[in-house]
């Protein structure tokens, strides 16, 4: 399995708290803000792929709206 062992990982407090705050730092950095257009490259790529193998494409979504990025209330 990828990562260290668990057996390893809380082996005492320091390890265990080490590892919670990169889960957590992973998590914060790999949520889009909100505005940020992270479909653009998926978008072109999948139209790239879909020309080079001859399939039509599908249609677009109107809006996407991140339900995890932050609103301005």
């Amino acid at each position: 399995m990828f990562g260290p062992r668990i057996t390893t990982v809380f082996r005492s407090r320091w390890r265990a708290v080490w590892f919670v705050l990169s889960v957590l730092a992973g998590a914060y950095w790999s949520v889009p803000r909100q505005g940020e257009d992270d479909g653009a490259d998926q978008k072109k790529a999948a139209k790239a792929v879909a020309t080079m193998i001859g399939q039509p494409q599908p249609a677009a979504p109107e809006h996407h709206v991140n339900p995890w990025a932050k609103t301005s209330h």
